[in-house]
């Protein structure tokens, strides 16, 4: 299908995502939303991708939530609409999805980072949740998840303040996994996304589904979960090739089974 606010490629086993709303430094509308919940089932249903990288513009990655477009509600139709809402399908991806920002990733925009499995950031990145000045909260699970990521006192400095956080803080916070020099940012990502891709992918999404269980549960049944699924892995065409081509001293030939 076509698409009027994002792009959309495969590069190899990996589907790249590109936010493109230049003249509103991609603010995230419906519209938007719309379309990468739709690019996004179509690439967890191509059996040939891996892995996902999801990005933005050298200015932006995104700098929030169209307000032009949330403005007009009242609480009803911010309720019967479900407002933001559907931003959520990027969290419940089964396959890995990398941002990649460049830039400003504000308010939702920061947030729909936060979605993904990790953030790699531009030198250029800065993050911030400055909805406190539209009197507002986050609400796509800001106050939730930058707490996580960055600890109560940054995050409730960040949110009651509306201050941004420069690409080295946000590592030094951990926030982002790495910085890299903007020019590189996209290379880089797509490269990693290519290495997971090559990977067995039952077994990137059985990772993937360990480590956001360490979020929703006691590490003694987050440890408990770990050690089944690695039970579960001995069922796996891919767990002989690998272990075999390790002893043989070769590289695995996974094939997904």
């Amino acid at each position: 299908m076509g698409y009027d606010n994002i792009r959309v490629e495969k590069r190899g086993k990996v589907g790249l995502i590109t936010l493109d709303r230049p003249k509103a430094l991609n603010a995230l509308n419906s519209a938007l939303i719309g379309e990468l919940g739709t690019a996004l089932d179509a690439f967890e249903k191509d059996e040939r991708i891996g892995c996902i990288v999801l990005t933005g513009s050298e200015k932006a990655f995104a700098a929030g939530a169209d307000i032009k477009e949330m403005q007009p509600h009242d609480f009803a139709k911010a309720y019967i609409d479900d407002l933001i809402t559907p931003l959520d399908r990027v969290s419940r991806n089964r396959k890995p999805i990398i941002a990649a920002v460049a830039g400003y990733a504000l308010g939702g925009g920061c947030e729909l980072a936060m979605m993904c499995d990790f953030i790699l950031a531009a030198d250029t990145a800065k993050f911030g949740q400055p909805e406190i000045t539209l009197g507002v909260i986050p609400g796509a699970g800001g106050t939730q998840r930058l707490t996580r990521f960055v600890g109560k006192s940054k995050a409730m400095e960040m949110c009651l303040t509306g201050r941004m956080m420069d690409a080295e803080e946000a590592e030094r916070s951990g926030l982002v996994s790495r910085v890299i020099p903007a020019n590189d940012l996209l290379e880089e990502a797509l490269k990693v996304a290519d290495k997971i891709a090559d990977f067995s992918l039952p077994v990137v999404m059985m990772t993937k589904e360990s480590v956001d269980r360490s979020y929703e549960t006691t590490l003694a049944e987050g440890i408990r979960f770990e050690r089944r699924v690695f039970h579960a892995m001995f069922a796996l065409e891919d767990q002989n090739e690998g272990m075999t081509a390790f002893t043989d001293k070769r590289k695995p030939q996974f094939t997904n089974k």
